[in-house]
């Protein structure tokens, strides 16, 4: 478990490295990739179902079921 002063500490670094003005970036850039990761995967989720209802589709077809 990380305690408050290891938080402070760390964020004390990270302001030093990087400078007060580049975190407000750094940040935004972070999102927006996360942004486009999720957003990138919702779209293959979706493909992977639209295959999965084309196959059972497919299958109910050639079973002389209803699709």
């Amino acid at each position: 478990m990380v305690s408050l002063t290891e938080m402070l500490v760390f964020g004390g670094v990270v302001i030093l490295v990087f400078g007060a003005t580049q975190i407000p970036k750094l940040a935004r850039s972070l999102g927006e990739g996360l942004k486009e990761f999720k957003k990138a995967l919702r779209e293959s989720r979706d493909g992977e179902n639209k295959d999965a209802e084309a196959e059972a589709e497919e299958h109910g077809k050639e079973a002389g079921g209803e699709p």
